[in-house]
């Protein structure tokens, strides 16, 4: 049987792991107990957490038991890694809304039956914490000086960290005791942004209760020209369809850079790394096989295959329709012209669908020219011979303004 290990290390998920060689021989030798934090900020999960639901399938489906912790009392307080400023409080009511979301949306990814997993919410013990209580036997634990070196602290000191933050790590930390006294829990996973907060919970308990736990997070994904995944100048991408829509859903996966194909199918996918790595090295007007492949599949995990199948013909129809016939404008220019290539903001010029540079800059940045159903992320792409099927090529500006660009 694969050790677990090896196939996150593999897929590429894993970024630090405390005692790595204790940790992977533990998982491949009996059932571990795991937990995943979720605060609940919002009424919905995104593409960005699909990451952490991975990694529990992934471990599950090796024979672990996954325990996915609501954050119902940390969300009180807020997270304040990678902020400039305090996150908005928000009232208990609408926190409790959000963490039900969470719990219909993770039940469809995880298999809760016969104890299989766990769903708890830290507000069941954080809310009737005693102060003094805790302080006395948490927070003698922590230093101060070590605390405001991590980077979760250390970045918000000059424009000011409230005590009320400052104990967001003491109470992720709590979490990982708690469950490890009343589930037996030895691992905690989750982003490389929460190491910090990770490793307060692992040092916790193992001072407490002088036993061996671990702890690993995986990279936190971003796109090749270096935005979050699931963020766009559009806003979020959202698991929730009645937020992102399976289609707008799909279109976004089958949109990706060509840079990030092969990672994407490899950390959202099931699929075997051998038709990865096929698909991967597919190159031209071909990667965008590996596109539908990568958009189809995990739409077909996070909103069905009826949904996903509904999704790819649509988005097919769109590009096939705007193609046929005659009835879209088009100019043709010279085969030399893209020899040694043509800037797309000085084409976008050239066949007249912008009137200077600054305004095909500006679309691109927002999103607004697609190529052949490839969204055009870098206002420095350049458009050569490799890029036209057949001797053409199809630009897409906005929504509606469709423009056809034909060798000579």
């Amino acid at each position: 049987m694969t050790n677990v290990y090896d196939v996150l290390q593999e897929r590429g998920y894993i970024d630090q792991s405390t005692y790595e060689d204790e940790l992977r021989e533990l998982l491949g030798k009996e059932p571990v107990t795991f937990y995943v934090g979720f605060d609940a900020t919002a009424d919905s999960l995104t593409l960005g957490h699909f990451i952490q639901i991975m990694v529990m399938m992934h471990m599950q489906k090796a024979g672990h038991r996954p325990i996915a912790l609501l954050g119902g009392g940390t969300t009180m307080v807020g997270d304040p890694s990678g902020r400039t400023d305090m996150r908005k409080m928000l009232t208990k009511e609408i926190i409790d809304h959000n963490a039900s979301k969470f719990k219909e949306q993770l039940s469809r990814f995880i298999d809760f039956s016969d104890d299989k997993a766990l769903i708890v919410n830290n507000a069941d013990w954080l809310l009737k914490l005693n102060f003094l209580e805790f302080m006395r036997e948490v927070g003698v634990h922590f230093s101060v000086n070590r605390m405001i070196n991590f980077d979760c602290y250390k970045n918000r000191l000059e424009e000011g960290l409230t005590f009320f933050e400052f104990s967001y790590m003491l109470m992720q930390s709590y979490d990982f005791l708690k469950l490890y006294r009343d589930y037996n829990c030895r691992l905690e996973v989750g982003g490389s942004d929460q190491w910090s907060n990770i490793l307060g919970g692992y040092e916790l308990v193992r001072k407490l209760e002088n036993d061996k736990v671990y702890a690993m997070t995986f990279k936190l994904l971003s796109t090749a020209s270096g935005i979050k995944m699931g963020k766009t100048s559009a806003g979020t991408i959202w698991l929730d369809p009645e937020k992102t829509s399976p289609y707008e859903f799909y279109q976004y996966l089958r949109n990706s850079d060509d840079r990030d194909v092969e990672k994407f199918l490899s950390l959202l996918t099931f699929l075997p790394m051998e038709e990865v790595k096929r698909l991967g090295a597919l190159e031209g007007a071909e990667i965008n096989k590996a596109k539908e492949v990568l958009a189809f599949e995990v739409t077909k995990m996070v909103h069905g295959e009826e949904e996903a199948i509904k999704a790819q013909k649509a988005s097919r129809a769109l590009f096939e329709g705007a193609m046929a016939g005659g009835s879209i404008p088009f100019t043709e220019l010279d085969e030399s012209t893209f020899e040694k290539g043509m800037g797309i903001l000085d084409l976008l010029k050239e066949v007249k669908l912008t009137k200077s540079n600054g305004e095909g800059r500006r679309l691109v940045e927002q999103g607004g020219i697609t190529i052949d159903d490839e969204k055009v992320e870098d206002i420095n792409k350049t458009i050569t011979l490799k890029d036209f099927k057949d001797g053409k090529l199809l630009i897409r500006k906005g929504k509606k303004v469709y423009h056809q660009i034909r060798i000579k």
